[in-house]
């Protein structure tokens, strides 16, 4: 937990880019999320990631408390960006997010996905990543509409509106 008073919970814990497929995550303080395309200067937002059309991948998230439990309990290194994931969130179930928005200063996410974990995951970092983070690997949302991020952020749930949900034939 941090010393950060309840009302500032949930909140933008850590950002990380990387700029192409297999690099290393750089952890940055700062960063502008583009709508539609992902993070400035992140493989994703370029094109090289490794699921570059292939797959929807504008951004990532994954909570702090699950790379907690996987540092303490499986004793991966996870905090220097290894999940490889972009957003770091403290005090918010992802899991819970289906259907929803979340608002982090000007940028407006909308979940698209889960984003399990992968071979190729594995195959950069460590072994017992991917299993260690089949247990809570994080969710992919789009970008809505764009800004700057910074870490420290406060994070608001927004549900989606009613007239924004299709009704199935």
């Amino acid at each position: 937990m941090s010393d950060e008073p309840a009302e500032t919970w949930p909140f933008l814990e850590a950002l990380f880019i990387s700029p192409a497929r297999g690099l290393p995550m750089q952890r940055v303080s700062s960063i502008l999320a583009v709508t539609g395309r992902g993070l400035k200067g992140d493989r994703y937002a370029l094109g090289t990631g490794y699921y570059s059309g292939r797959y929807d991948c504008e951004i990532t998230l994954i909570d702090g408390e699950v790379l907690d439990r996987i540092s303490q309990e499986d004793g991966i290194p996870i905090r220097r960006g290894e999940h490889r994931r972009n957003l770091v969130t403290r005090g918010l179930a992802l899991r819970s997010l289906v259907g929803q928005r979340l608002r982090i200063g000007d940028v407006l996410l909308e979940y698209h996905r889960p984003r399990p974990p992968c071979d190729y995951l594995q195959r950069l970092t460590v072994p017992g990543m991917t299993k260690s983070l089949g247990r809570g690997a994080g969710i992919g949302m789009r970008i809505l509409e764009g800004g700057q991020l910074h870490e420290g952020m406060e994070i608001e749930v927004i549900s989606m509106p009613a007239n924004c949900l299709r009704s199935l034939p």
